[in-house]
């Protein structure tokens, strides 16, 4: 079987590197002599670290490589990840929504079927990009999606032509191995009660970078944690810790990460701290796959349904609610029930990998 793999990839961001290597890992565990190319930013690291076929992704070059490829597959896997949205401007065929939805139109051209993949869908709110979900996505010959309020943006958007099954994302699939190459590289003594932090630039709420701050400063001077500062997207978000370590009178008691760890290392890490708080999705999922109770600040409805589905959104927050004595309590909170709380987020991260290994056997029965 020859698949293309369609995706945010190789550009540095670790949630979507963590979903090419799920895919790749459970295509191989599964799918008999399966041949794999992936369309990446960064060819020659993409096929270096996952020892697949790769090939330009943007339409600068390597367009006519990009349709042998599509001409050579059994399908095109869209996804995973939240691909078809427009939070992005999108002008005509310009901007992320565009850029999917014109790949797999040219994979049906080619021959090629296309499965949009453990997807997260929206939002998408212009007219045009409503246009091209209604003209183009119905024409995906399967969908799965990784929360119900997927499907049901979907419905709302007029593509109901595929069949869509709610799954979950691919990363709960991930296929751990053991690297403590982030623990390693700070200077720790063993003992420390770790808060994994992961923040991201948002600048229609930075105030909650103030907000974080300030309870992270109570947190270490109260209760002797030791925040560790995790950047999910390379110098986006090692920028982003710094400017929360600039505002805090503590700082000096944090550890920051550097930001060109792997997704494993990364995901080796989270599972050995006390808690996470968190505003990237794929933080949360880590800590959710390890059994790290978790405390998520949601930017997005993704980050609100994983937290509904992994047991952790009572303690959890809207961005814009962010409330900095509670984000202090709910912490101590966790810390004081984290047995109680790490078995049940274990149990519901446990449905999930059942529910994202299914993304697999779907694709398996309609394309094989």
């Amino acid at each position: 079987m020859k698949v293309v793999i369609s995706g945010f990839y190789g550009l540095g961001n670790t949630g979507d590197e963590a979903i090419l290597e799920s895919i790749v890992d459970n295509l191989r565990s599964e799918v008999p002599n399966i041949d794999i190319t992936v369309f990446s930013l960064s060819p020659e690291q993409t096929a270096r670290e996952h020892n697949v076929k790769t090939v330009y992704r943007a339409w600068r070059r390597e367009n006519k490589e990009k349709i042998k490829a599509l001409r050579n597959a059994d399908v095109l896997i869209s996804g995973g990840g939240g691909l078809l949205q427009d939070t992005y401007p999108t002008k005509f065929l310009f901007g992320p929504l565009p850029y999917y939805l014109i790949i797999s139109m040219l994979a049906k051209v080619c021959g090629a079927r296309v499965m949009f993949f453990s997807q997260g869908i929206g939002p998408v709110t212009s007219t045009w990009g409503k246009f091209l979900m209604r003209r183009f996505a119905n024409k995906a010959d399967f969908i799965t999606v990784r929360d119900q309020y997927s499907k049901d943006y979907l419905e709302n958007l007029k593509v109901t032509r595929p069949e869509t099954v709610v799954t979950a994302d691919i990363v709960f699939a991930f296929q751990k191995k053991h690297d403590d190459a982030c623990m390693q590289s700070l200077n720790l003594t063993g003992g420390e009660k770790l808060l994994a932090v992961s923040v991201r630039p948002w600048f229609e709420h930075n105030d909650y970078e103030d907000k974080l701050a300030s309870a992270l400063d109570e947190l270490i001077e109260k209760d002797d944690v030791t925040p560790v500062f995790v950047p999910m997207e390379g110098h986006h978000d090692v920028d982003a810790s710094k400017r929360v370590l600039a505002k805090m009178e503590n700082a000096e008691a944090c550890h920051l990460l550097a930001g060109d760890f792997t997704p494993n290392q990364y995901l080796n890490f989270i599972g050995a701290c006390d808690v996470t708080v968190g505003l990237r999705l794929h933080s949360l999922i880590f800590s959710a796959l390890t059994g790290v109770p978790h405390i998520g600040i949601s930017y997005d409805k993704k980050v609100e349904s994983l937290l509904k589905r992994s047991g952790m959104w009572e303690y959890s927050f809207r961005l814009e609610e962010l409330d900095r004595d509670k984000l202090v309590q709910h912490t101590r909170d966790v810390l004081m029930n984290r047995d109680a709380l790490s078995e049940k987020v274990a149990e519901n991260a446990a449905v999930m990998r059942k529910d994202a290994l299914e993304n697999i056997e779907l694709l398996k029965k309609h394309f094989m």
